[in-house]
């Protein structure tokens, strides 16, 4: 099946407990590369959330970004150091001591060094229940998330679909003129090998029947036959991976390999009229298709 491994989807999943949101891009990559952004609270989902990702996806540079906000409400908690704040009030008294200083230390003194008081959240003891029914959630929300994304790549591989069809049918076309083409290289050839062979035979005696044979191993040497059977059978496996279910990219990118060597194995044996020109024309609707294939899945 051909998918594109471009995609974005973004939701937002809320229940009486948190409001999650979930944020997937995936672009072109050659493998499976994933990237996640999740919060230290959620870290022991890490890999759940990648078995989620690796079982819908296959290749791409996949980024998944969680976030979390609780509606539990919590008191924040004030702290003070009180080593810091005797250590400050003797250090204070031995100054007025010695008139460096007036006055006592205030609260608003405390205030305004950060090392004397901390504000903090509250720490909260987990509940097992609540942070198992909070995993569901996240988990629920991602897969929700990916059957966005496959929704799109889907409809984005729909597009790529139908070109790379257009220019797989063309190559089909091209493949049935060079053979044309070359079938005709190879009757001229014998013929002009026949007629060099007549005009030298009315001077010099020749055997005729070597003669015939090595005409034929010449134009043996121009037929294609062998190249343009691998390569229709490379454009009906080609469809037959379109077709199925399965991820094809790298299958594709293969076969348009092989089919880009057979091209370059029948330029340099064919031997007719127009050959050159339609070798050009299959190798740039092969280099078109490569690039369209390092979108596809």
């Amino acid at each position: 099946m051909i998918k594109s491994m471009t995609g974005f989807a973004s939701l937002t999943h809320e229940d009486e407990r948190a409001t999650l949101g979930v944020t997937i891009r995936a672009v072109n990559h050659r493998f499976l590369d994933v990237q996640l952004r999740i919060p230290q609270t959620l870290g022991d989902l890490e890999l759940r959330v990648r078995g989620l990702l690796q079982k819908r996806l296959s290749r791409g540079r996949v980024e998944l970004a969680i976030s979390v906000q609780l509606r539990m409400a919590s008191a924040p908690t004030v702290e003070l150091n009180e080593d810091f704040a005797n250590a400050l009030a003797a250090a204070i008294e031995r100054a007025r001591e010695r008139g460096l200083v007036a006055g006592t230390l205030t609260p608003g003194d405390l205030l305004r060094l950060p090392q004397a008081i901390s504000i903090r959240e509250r720490v909260v003891e987990a509940d097992p229940a609540v942070e198992a029914q909070l995993a569901a959630s996240v988990e629920a929300a991602i897969e929700q998330a990916l059957a966005d994304l496959d929704a799109m790549r889907v409809r984005e591989g729909g597009h790529l679909r139908a070109d790379l069809d257009a220019r797989r049918a063309m190559l089909g076309e091209l493949i049935e003129k060079l053979r044309r083409a070359a079938d005709e290289g190879r009757g001229a050839l014998e013929g002009r090998l026949h007629e060099r062979v007549s005009e030298i035979s009315a001077e010099l005696p020749v055997d005729q029947a070597m003669v015939a044979q090595e005409i034929v191993r010449a134009a043996a040497r121009s037929d294609i036959s062998e190249e343009v059977t691998r390569f229709r059978a490379h454009l009906a496996h080609w469809t037959a991976l379109a077709d199925g279910e399965e991820p094809c990219g790298r299958k594709l990118d293969f076969l348009l390999q092989e089919m880009n060597r057979e091209i370059n194995t029948i330029g340099s044996k064919a031997d007719g009229l127009g050959i050159a020109e339609l070798i050009i024309n299959a190798k740039a609707e092969l280099e078109k298709m490569r690039e369209q294939v390092q979108n596809v899945e």
